[in-house]
Protein backbone atom coordinates (compact mmCIF):
# COMPACT_ATOMS: atom_id res chain seq x y z
CA UNK A 1 0.00 0.00 0.00
CA UNK A 2 1.56 3.24 -0.67
CA UNK A 3 2.15 5.89 1.65
CA UNK A 4 0.75 10.17 1.78
CA UNK A 5 2.60 12.97 1.39
CA UNK A 6 1.21 16.21 2.63
CA UNK A 7 3.39 19.11 2.00
CA UNK A 8 2.89 23.00 2.43
CA UNK A 9 -0.99 21.91 2.33
CA UNK A 10 -2.83 25.45 2.73
CA UNK A 11 -6.96 25.81 2.60
CA UNK A 12 -9.18 29.06 3.31
CA UNK A 13 -12.88 29.59 3.71
CA UNK A 14 -13.39 33.30 3.01
CA UNK A 15 -11.16 34.84 5.15
CA UNK A 16 -10.35 32.14 7.54
CA UNK A 17 -7.35 30.06 7.32
CA UNK A 18 -8.62 26.31 7.67
CA UNK A 19 -5.47 24.59 7.08
CA UNK A 20 -2.09 26.60 7.58
CA UNK A 21 1.23 25.46 5.82
CA UNK A 22 0.33 21.90 6.80
CA UNK A 23 3.35 19.08 5.98
CA UNK A 24 3.18 15.29 6.96
CA UNK A 25 3.46 11.86 5.63
CA UNK A 26 0.89 9.10 6.56
CA UNK A 27 3.53 5.93 6.21
CA UNK A 28 2.59 3.10 4.18
CA UNK A 29 0.43 0.56 6.23
CA UNK A 30 0.33 2.15 9.45
CA UNK A 31 -2.75 4.14 11.30
CA UNK A 32 -1.54 8.30 11.51
CA UNK A 33 -4.09 9.96 12.76
CA UNK A 34 -5.14 13.85 12.87
CA UNK A 35 -5.77 14.61 16.49
CA UNK A 36 -7.09 18.63 18.10
CA UNK A 37 -10.17 20.20 18.87
CA UNK A 38 -13.25 21.36 16.82
CA UNK A 39 -12.19 23.67 14.69
CA UNK A 40 -8.55 22.97 14.39
CA UNK A 41 -8.01 21.37 10.48
CA UNK A 42 -8.06 17.98 10.93
CA UNK A 43 -11.58 17.35 9.08
CA UNK A 44 -10.91 19.76 6.54
CA UNK A 45 -6.94 18.26 6.16
CA UNK A 46 -8.60 14.89 5.51
CA UNK A 47 -11.32 16.19 3.05
CA UNK A 48 -8.73 17.80 0.73
CA UNK A 49 -6.32 14.25 0.86
CA UNK A 50 -10.00 12.97 -0.43
CA UNK A 51 -10.42 15.37 -2.96
CA UNK A 52 -13.49 16.81 -1.49
CA UNK A 53 -12.37 20.02 -0.88
CA UNK A 54 -9.12 22.29 -3.26
CA UNK A 55 -6.55 23.38 -1.58
CA UNK A 56 -5.37 27.04 -2.23
CA UNK A 57 -1.90 25.43 -1.97
CA UNK A 58 0.55 22.69 -1.10
CA UNK A 59 1.04 18.96 -2.92
CA UNK A 60 -0.60 15.85 -2.10
CA UNK A 61 0.79 12.22 -3.22
CA UNK A 62 -0.53 9.02 -2.81
CA UNK A 63 2.65 6.81 -3.63
CA UNK A 64 4.25 8.17 -6.23
CA UNK A 65 0.91 9.79 -8.10
CA UNK A 66 0.38 14.08 -7.27
CA UNK A 67 -3.38 14.00 -7.16
CA UNK A 68 -3.01 17.91 -6.51
CA UNK A 69 -0.37 20.72 -6.99
CA UNK A 70 -0.41 23.62 -8.88
CA UNK A 71 -2.20 23.08 -11.89
CA UNK A 72 -3.15 19.20 -11.20
CA UNK A 73 -6.34 18.25 -9.00
CA UNK A 74 -7.56 14.37 -9.24
CA UNK A 75 -11.20 14.23 -8.61
CA UNK A 76 -11.94 11.64 -5.59
CA UNK A 77 -13.22 8.57 -7.67
CA UNK A 78 -9.84 8.49 -9.35
CA UNK A 79 -7.26 8.86 -6.15
CA UNK A 80 -7.66 5.36 -5.09
CA UNK A 81 -9.43 5.89 -1.59
CA UNK A 82 -12.11 4.97 0.89
CA UNK A 83 -13.89 7.01 3.27
CA UNK A 84 -15.86 6.13 6.14
CA UNK A 85 -17.62 9.72 7.70
CA UNK A 86 -19.17 10.38 11.70
CA UNK A 87 -22.60 9.60 9.83
CA UNK A 88 -22.24 6.10 8.64
CA UNK A 89 -24.97 7.21 5.66
CA UNK A 90 -25.93 3.94 5.49
CA UNK A 91 -28.97 3.75 3.08
CA UNK A 92 -32.07 2.48 5.11
CA UNK A 93 -34.16 0.60 2.12
CA UNK A 94 -31.52 -1.46 1.74
CA UNK A 95 -29.95 -4.47 2.67
CA UNK A 96 -26.75 -5.32 4.10
CA UNK A 97 -25.69 -6.78 0.23
CA UNK A 98 -27.34 -3.76 -1.34
CA UNK A 99 -25.32 -1.43 0.78
CA UNK A 100 -22.06 -2.77 0.51
CA UNK A 101 -22.64 -3.69 -3.32
CA UNK A 102 -23.79 -0.21 -4.42
CA UNK A 103 -20.22 0.79 -5.59
CA UNK A 104 -19.66 -1.88 -7.09
CA UNK A 105 -22.25 -2.15 -9.22
CA UNK A 106 -22.15 1.73 -10.02
CA UNK A 107 -19.19 0.61 -11.65
CA UNK A 108 -20.74 -2.15 -13.67
CA UNK A 109 -18.82 -4.60 -12.09
CA UNK A 110 -20.41 -9.12 -13.27
CA UNK A 111 -22.56 -10.10 -10.71
CA UNK A 112 -20.46 -13.24 -9.37
CA UNK A 113 -17.49 -10.86 -8.78
CA UNK A 114 -19.54 -8.35 -7.17
CA UNK A 115 -20.72 -11.16 -4.55
CA UNK A 116 -16.94 -12.42 -3.98
CA UNK A 117 -16.41 -9.14 -2.91
CA UNK A 118 -19.03 -8.30 -0.80
CA UNK A 119 -18.55 -11.71 1.09
CA UNK A 120 -14.87 -11.02 1.36
CA UNK A 121 -15.53 -7.22 3.09
CA UNK A 122 -18.13 -8.75 5.22
CA UNK A 123 -15.74 -11.51 6.75
CA UNK A 124 -13.31 -8.50 6.94
CA UNK A 125 -15.68 -6.66 9.57
CA UNK A 126 -17.44 -9.42 10.73
CA UNK A 127 -20.11 -9.48 9.74
CA UNK A 128 -21.13 -12.94 7.56
CA UNK A 129 -24.35 -14.00 7.46
CA UNK A 130 -25.95 -10.34 7.64
CA UNK A 131 -26.43 -10.05 4.05
CA UNK A 132 -30.30 -10.25 3.79
CA UNK A 133 -30.55 -7.86 7.13
CA UNK A 134 -32.20 -4.82 6.50
CA UNK A 135 -29.92 -1.95 7.55
CA UNK A 136 -31.99 -0.27 10.17
CA UNK A 137 -32.56 -2.88 12.21
CA UNK A 138 -28.64 -3.10 12.68
CA UNK A 139 -26.87 -1.95 15.92
CA UNK A 140 -24.86 1.20 15.95
CA UNK A 141 -21.61 -0.68 15.85
CA UNK A 142 -22.74 -3.54 12.99
CA UNK A 143 -23.79 0.11 10.91
CA UNK A 144 -20.07 1.49 11.58
CA UNK A 145 -19.14 -1.88 9.97
CA UNK A 146 -20.90 -1.99 7.08
CA UNK A 147 -19.94 1.46 6.49
CA UNK A 148 -16.39 0.34 6.51
CA UNK A 149 -16.93 -3.02 4.91
CA UNK A 150 -18.87 -0.78 1.94
CA UNK A 151 -15.36 1.28 1.69
CA UNK A 152 -13.03 -1.38 2.03
CA UNK A 153 -15.16 -3.31 -0.90
CA UNK A 154 -13.90 -0.55 -3.46
CA UNK A 155 -10.28 -1.84 -2.83
CA UNK A 156 -8.40 1.50 -1.89
CA UNK A 157 -5.06 2.18 -1.61
CA UNK A 158 -5.79 4.55 1.42
CA UNK A 159 -8.48 4.42 3.85
CA UNK A 160 -9.56 7.69 5.42
CA UNK A 161 -11.32 7.74 8.11
CA UNK A 162 -13.58 10.86 10.20
CA UNK A 163 -14.52 10.63 13.37
CA UNK A 164 -16.04 7.03 12.93
CA UNK A 165 -16.56 6.23 16.37
CA UNK A 166 -18.05 9.28 17.70
CA UNK A 167 -21.82 8.27 17.30
CA UNK A 168 -21.34 4.98 19.60
CA UNK A 169 -21.62 4.67 23.38
CA UNK A 170 -18.79 4.80 25.51
CA UNK A 171 -18.13 0.59 26.01
CA UNK A 172 -18.95 0.35 21.97
CA UNK A 173 -16.25 2.55 21.16
CA UNK A 174 -13.70 0.70 23.13
CA UNK A 175 -14.58 -2.32 21.50
CA UNK A 176 -14.77 -0.94 17.83
CA UNK A 177 -11.66 0.65 18.41
CA UNK A 178 -9.70 -2.97 19.02
CA UNK A 179 -12.01 -3.82 15.78
CA UNK A 180 -10.81 -1.21 13.75
CA UNK A 181 -7.32 -1.72 14.63
CA UNK A 182 -7.14 -5.60 14.30
CA UNK A 183 -8.93 -4.87 10.83
CA UNK A 184 -6.52 -2.32 9.49
CA UNK A 185 -3.34 -4.84 10.23
CA UNK A 186 -4.65 -7.74 8.67
CA UNK A 187 -5.83 -6.29 5.09
CA UNK A 188 -2.23 -3.88 5.64
CA UNK A 189 -4.14 -0.41 4.65
CA UNK A 190 -2.57 3.26 4.69
CA UNK A 191 -4.87 4.83 6.99
CA UNK A 192 -5.21 8.20 8.19
CA UNK A 193 -7.59 8.62 11.25
CA UNK A 194 -9.77 12.21 11.99
CA UNK A 195 -10.35 12.29 15.85
CA UNK A 196 -10.56 14.75 18.79
CA UNK A 197 -10.88 11.93 21.27
CA UNK A 198 -7.16 11.60 22.76
CA UNK A 199 -7.67 8.04 24.28
CA UNK A 200 -9.01 7.09 20.91
CA UNK A 201 -5.54 8.23 19.12
CA UNK A 202 -3.31 6.91 22.12
CA UNK A 203 -5.25 3.53 21.40
CA UNK A 204 -5.34 3.65 17.71
CA UNK A 205 -2.57 4.94 16.53
CA UNK A 206 1.39 4.31 15.03
CA UNK A 207 1.62 8.26 14.36
CA UNK A 208 -0.29 10.96 15.97
CA UNK A 209 -0.61 14.66 14.52
CA UNK A 210 -1.87 16.99 17.05
CA UNK A 211 -3.39 19.71 15.35
CA UNK A 212 -4.47 23.38 16.67
CA UNK A 213 -5.48 26.55 14.85
CA UNK A 214 -4.81 24.81 11.25
CA UNK A 215 -1.49 24.24 12.15
CA UNK A 216 0.51 21.18 13.52
CA UNK A 217 2.04 21.38 17.12
CA UNK A 218 3.81 18.07 17.35
CA UNK A 219 3.88 14.66 15.19
CA UNK A 220 5.05 11.62 17.00
CA UNK A 221 4.42 7.68 18.44
CA UNK A 222 1.52 8.19 21.47
CA UNK A 223 4.31 7.93 23.68
CA UNK A 224 6.22 10.22 22.20
CA UNK A 225 3.07 12.54 22.13
CA UNK A 226 2.36 11.89 26.04
CA UNK A 227 5.15 11.98 27.69
CA UNK A 228 7.30 14.46 25.68
CA UNK A 229 4.88 16.97 24.68
CA UNK A 230 6.95 19.75 23.22
CA UNK A 231 4.48 22.75 24.13
CA UNK A 232 1.65 23.78 26.47
CA UNK A 233 -1.00 22.81 23.92
CA UNK A 234 0.02 19.16 23.61
CA UNK A 235 0.44 18.86 26.46
CA UNK A 236 -3.09 20.37 27.87
CA UNK A 237 -4.95 18.29 25.18
CA UNK A 238 -3.15 14.95 25.50
CA UNK A 239 -4.17 13.73 29.07
CA UNK A 240 -4.05 15.81 32.22
CA UNK A 241 -1.61 18.02 33.72
CA UNK A 242 -0.54 20.85 36.42
CA UNK A 243 1.36 23.67 34.77
CA UNK A 244 3.35 26.32 36.65
CA UNK A 245 5.46 28.87 35.13
CA UNK A 246 8.70 30.48 36.95
CA UNK A 247 11.89 31.11 36.37
CA UNK A 248 15.40 29.11 36.54
CA UNK A 249 17.51 30.40 39.54
CA UNK A 250 20.34 27.94 38.91
CA UNK A 251 21.71 24.80 37.15
CA UNK A 252 22.97 21.58 38.61
CA UNK A 253 24.61 18.37 37.46
CA UNK A 254 23.09 15.71 35.04
CA UNK A 255 21.74 19.05 33.40
CA UNK A 256 19.12 19.82 35.88
CA UNK A 257 18.24 22.54 37.75
CA UNK A 258 16.71 24.30 40.10
CA UNK A 259 13.18 26.40 39.75
CA UNK A 260 11.12 28.82 41.33
CA UNK A 261 7.32 28.79 40.58
CA UNK A 262 4.97 32.17 41.12
CA UNK A 263 3.58 30.52 43.88
CA UNK A 264 7.34 30.55 45.18
CA UNK A 265 7.46 26.90 45.05
CA UNK A 266 11.03 24.98 44.40
CA UNK A 267 11.52 22.41 42.38
CA UNK A 268 14.48 20.31 40.38
CA UNK A 269 13.90 19.31 37.35
CA UNK A 270 15.66 18.59 34.06
CA UNK A 271 16.94 21.91 31.81
CA UNK A 272 17.39 21.98 28.18
CA UNK A 273 20.51 23.24 27.59
CA UNK A 274 19.64 26.75 25.54
CA UNK A 275 17.48 27.83 28.81
CA UNK A 276 19.91 30.30 31.01
CA UNK A 277 20.21 31.33 34.66
CA UNK A 278 16.94 34.11 35.23
CA UNK A 279 14.63 32.95 31.98
CA UNK A 280 11.38 32.01 32.13
CA UNK A 281 9.83 28.55 31.61
CA UNK A 282 7.05 26.48 32.03
CA UNK A 283 6.68 22.81 33.58
CA UNK A 284 4.02 19.95 32.89
CA UNK A 285 3.34 17.59 35.46
CA UNK A 286 0.65 14.88 35.05
CA UNK A 287 -1.23 13.72 37.69
CA UNK A 288 0.27 10.06 38.01
CA UNK A 289 3.50 11.42 38.47
CA UNK A 290 2.30 12.76 41.86
CA UNK A 291 3.35 10.79 44.45
CA UNK A 292 1.40 11.66 47.66
CA UNK A 293 2.58 10.92 51.39
CA UNK A 294 0.52 11.41 54.75
CA UNK A 295 3.61 11.84 56.72
CA UNK A 296 6.50 14.21 55.35
CA UNK A 297 9.15 12.46 53.50
CA UNK A 298 12.82 12.51 54.55
CA UNK A 299 14.91 11.58 51.51
CA UNK A 300 12.62 12.68 48.58
CA UNK A 301 13.21 15.53 46.26
CA UNK A 302 10.81 18.00 45.40
CA UNK A 303 8.47 17.92 48.53
CA UNK A 304 5.85 20.15 48.78
CA UNK A 305 3.15 20.42 51.23
CA UNK A 306 -1.02 20.89 50.49
CA UNK A 307 -4.28 20.69 51.58
CA UNK A 308 -6.66 18.22 50.18
CA UNK A 309 -10.06 19.90 48.76
CA UNK A 310 -11.76 17.38 47.26
CA UNK A 311 -11.70 13.76 46.06
CA UNK A 312 -13.05 12.46 42.96
CA UNK A 313 -13.43 8.63 42.61
CA UNK A 314 -13.05 6.84 39.27
CA UNK A 315 -13.48 3.23 40.32
CA UNK A 316 -9.62 2.01 39.64
CA UNK A 317 -8.24 5.58 40.44
CA UNK A 318 -8.91 8.47 42.90
CA UNK A 319 -8.13 11.71 41.86
CA UNK A 320 -7.22 14.01 44.65
CA UNK A 321 -7.40 17.84 44.20
CA UNK A 322 -4.90 19.58 46.09
CA UNK A 323 -4.16 23.17 47.63
CA UNK A 324 -1.02 24.25 47.14
CA UNK A 325 -0.32 27.50 48.06
CA UNK A 326 -3.49 28.96 46.77
CA UNK A 327 -2.96 26.90 43.48
CA UNK A 328 -5.06 23.62 42.95
CA UNK A 329 -3.26 21.02 41.31
CA UNK A 330 -4.45 17.30 40.29
CA UNK A 331 -2.81 13.80 41.76
CA UNK A 332 -3.83 10.80 40.88
CA UNK A 333 -3.84 8.10 43.43
CA UNK A 334 -4.95 4.16 44.10
CA UNK A 335 -8.94 3.94 45.61
CA UNK A 336 -7.13 2.47 48.72
CA UNK A 337 -6.19 5.66 49.78
CA UNK A 338 -8.15 7.46 52.19
CA UNK A 339 -7.43 10.99 52.87
CA UNK A 340 -10.17 13.93 54.04
CA UNK A 341 -11.07 16.58 52.77
CA UNK A 342 -8.97 19.65 54.23
CA UNK A 343 -6.08 16.86 55.60
CA UNK A 344 -2.43 18.21 54.75
CA UNK A 345 -0.94 16.02 52.38
CA UNK A 346 2.25 15.87 51.06
CA UNK A 347 3.73 15.27 47.52
CA UNK A 348 7.01 14.27 45.94
CA UNK A 349 7.67 14.15 42.38
CA UNK A 350 10.68 12.69 40.97
CA UNK A 351 12.49 15.56 38.85
CA UNK A 352 12.40 12.71 35.03
CA UNK A 353 8.35 13.26 35.58
CA UNK A 354 8.90 16.58 35.23
CA UNK A 355 8.38 18.30 31.47
CA UNK A 356 10.00 21.47 30.22
CA UNK A 357 7.68 23.05 27.49
CA UNK A 358 8.67 25.50 24.71
CA UNK A 359 6.82 28.68 24.60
Amino acid sequence: MPAVFVSELTKYFGTVVAVDGVSFTAADREITTLLGPSGCGKTTTLRCVAGLEKPEWGEIRIGDRVVNARGVFVPPEKRGVGMVFQSYAIWPHMTVFENIAYGLKIKGLPKQEIRERVKKALSLVRLEGFEDRPAPKLSGGQQQRVALARSLVMEPEVLLLDEPLSNLDFKLREAMRVELKEIQRRIGITTIYVTHDQTEALALSDTIIVMDKGKIMQIGTPKEIYRNPRNKIVADFIGQANFFEGRLLAKTEDRLGIIETYEGITLTTPIPEHIKEGERLTISIRPEHIQLHTTKPTAEQNIIQGRIVREVFQGNLTYYKIDVKGREITAQAEPDLTTPENTTIYITINPKHITTLLF
